[in-house]
């Protein structure tokens, strides 16, 4: 079997996509034409990835970055493209529960994925649980006779927690429930979370796996028993990506290896700095030892990405806007995952239920980009020395 990075090069390149070039052409499609009725009628019977049907079932252009994206989760049975990484997560969690099931949610998840719990789901009689997400092993104590999946976010998307996969796999599968995770902060470069024996990887393709700031693509990877109930459900929603997206997603895949190792590298020299200053609390960053679940990190992961937090000492938040604010190399704005640095006030006590967050400042989450480190160092320290800390 060939090494991740040379899977990022090799899949989703069939000759009968390609044709003799190196990247699969853009296959625009609304309607597909048959030679006759017999033939239409024949097209009818077949459900099949890599045939040809109507444009919302995929092009070859799409097929290519849903095989590519398979291949790099070993034991994977199949990929899924959705139009944003939340609606990736809306298809997959609709597809593994009905009303009156149960779903336990990390605490720390993406916002926009809580308020789906606490709106749309709830709306259909599918009950939420919110858990700590260093729950571990104990997370069984939280399981209910309906329950019927687990969503791991690892780390979280503001305060990084690094969540025991294997640990929480190895409950839910004694009790025969579904975990799905999102993701998005490593990709399956650095987490092929499949191989760890969780059902359902979900990734906001708009961030590293583009990498260029420019598409909003989702992608939903299955294992065997669950990739049929993923497939139907993004059928039934209608879910469909543009072509044009899939090809640019499909280009900045390639890449994929050498940009998150930039961003690693990057990422990894700016907290370390960002550690030492005094205006600084504390850094959050999974690579760091005093990370919550740094030891899971360190077990599981084959690398870190550029995104992560820190809490400064005192001030306030007007403060912490005047930092962000004279900032000269990082953008103002959310997302990440693209070539350039981000900074983006966090105040993450907002998005809690079952934990609570405290902390000794404000925070600001960074997402470190491909610029010189050394620039952006220069960067946040002028920021920091006109910062008023305690």
């Amino acid at each position: 079997m060939s090494k991740p990075s040379t899977t990022l090069i090799s899949a989703g390149r069939r000759a009968e996509w390609t044709q003799g070039i190196v990247n699969p052409a853009v296959w625009r499609a609304s309607t597909t034409l048959y030679e006759n009725c017999a033939a239409l009628e024949e097209g009818r019977k077949h459900n099949a990835d890599g045939q040809l049907f109507y444009g919302r079932r995929g092009t070859p252009t799409h097929w290519a970055l849903a095989e590519a994206l398979t291949a790099l989760e070993p034991g994977a049975a199949g990929t899924m493209l959705f139009p944003s990484g939340l609606a990736a997560v809306m298809g997959a969690l609709l597809a593994v529960l009905r009303p009156g099931d149960h779903l336990l949610m990390v605490d720390s998840v993406y916002d926009p994925t809580r308020r789906l719990c606490d709106q749309l789901l709830r709306s259909i009689g599918v009950e939420t649980t919110y858990y700590d997400p260093m729950i571990g092993a104990e997370i069984a104590t939280l399981i209910k006779p309906n329950t019927r999946a687990i969503f791991l976010e690892s780390p979280g998307s503001l305060t990084f927690e690094v969540q025991d996969i294997p640990a929480i796999v190895a409950v839910a599968r004694g009790h025969n429930i579904i975990t799905l995770i999102d993701n998005t902060w490593a990709t399956p470069l650095y987490l092929p979370a499949l191989s760890l024996g969780v059902d359902i990887s979900i990734l906001a393709c708009t961030k590293y796996i583009c990498g260029h700031s420019d598409v909003m693509l989702g992608s939903v990877t299955s294992n065997a028993a669950t990739h049929s109930r993923v497939r139907l459900m993004a059928q039934q929603l209608g879910q469909t990506t543009s072509p044009d997206d899939a090809a640019l997603v499909l280009r900045g895949l390639r890449t994929l290896d050498v940009r998150l190792a930039r961003h690693q590298e990057n990422g990894l020299k700016v907290a370390r700095w960002l550690a030492e200053q005094p205006q600084v609390a504390r850094v959050i960053h999974p690579a760091l030892r005093d990370c919550p679940g740094h030891a899971h990190w360190a077990r599981d992961f084959r690398g870190a990405s550029g995104l992560f937090s820190y809490v400064l000492k005192g001030g306030d938040k007007m403060a912490r806007a005047a930092l962000i604010d004279g900032l000269t190399h990082f953008g103002i704005g959310y997302s990440w995952g693209g070539f350039e640095s981000l900074a983006l006030p966090i105040d993450p006590e907002h998005f809690r239920s079952a934990t609570h967050w405290q902390a000794e400042g404000p925070a600001v989450r960074l997402h470190i980009g491909l610029e010189d480190a050394d620039d952006l160092i220069a960067d946040l320290a002028a920021g920091l020395a006109c910062y008023p800390a305690r």
